[in-house]
């Protein structure tokens, strides 16, 4: 069936039609997301992961009835859902990060800290390994820090740089230089 240039609005019972917005030169209905509800990560070992995830702020909030879901919070509200069925093939690579042929797929999950020095002192308190800096992008006064959960998928923590605070090791990448 060819519908050719038809376009359909279809409304919400008692919240009318969705807002539209021009998308390649032609209207269409807009999504509006508001936040990111949670983050699935498959997991290679359930115990070890949850561990790891903990030392982040995570605690076990639940298990899903007779799957393989484990659902973690954080005290701001930030959900993990780890789905521990995960078999590694790569010999302990994330083929997202670590081949050199770049695979299609999320990269990293970033999340906000309210410190880079508190977290980077919590991290080498906790011996958890920081893959890649700290290093500064742009002109921002915040820094990222890289590390890696049991299963090598990579997450960023990124936070603020007091005004005069020196931070040991920081890397400027400024792509406008």
């Amino acid at each position: 069936m060819d519908f050719g240039d038809l376009t359909v609005h279809i409304a919400v019972q008692g919240q009318g039609l969705p807002e539209c917005q021009k998308i390649r030169g032609e209207e269409k209905a807009m999504i509006e997301v508001t936040n990111v509800d949670h983050l699935g990560i498959r997991v290679t070992n359930e115990t070890g992961s949850i561990a790891f995830y903990e030392q982040l702020g995570f605690k076990v909030e639940r298990r899903a009835d007779g799957d393989t879901v484990t659902i973690l919070r954080n005290s701001h509200g930030i959900e993990l859902n780890l789905v521990y069925n995960g078999v590694d093939l790569t010999g302990g690579k994330n083929i997202l990060m670590d081949v050199p042929e770049k695979h299609t797929g999320y990269t990293h999950m970033a999340l906000n800290v309210g410190s880079i020095s508190k977290a980077l002192y919590a991290l080498r308190e906790q011996n958890i390994a920081i893959s890649q800096g700290p290093v500064s992008f742009g002109r921002s006064d915040a820094a990222s820090v890289f590390i890696r959960d049991p299963d090598r998928n990579v997450i960023e923590l990124r936070g603020n740089i007091a005004p005069g605070e020196q931070i040991e090791g920081l890397e400027r990448y400024d792509p406008d230089a």
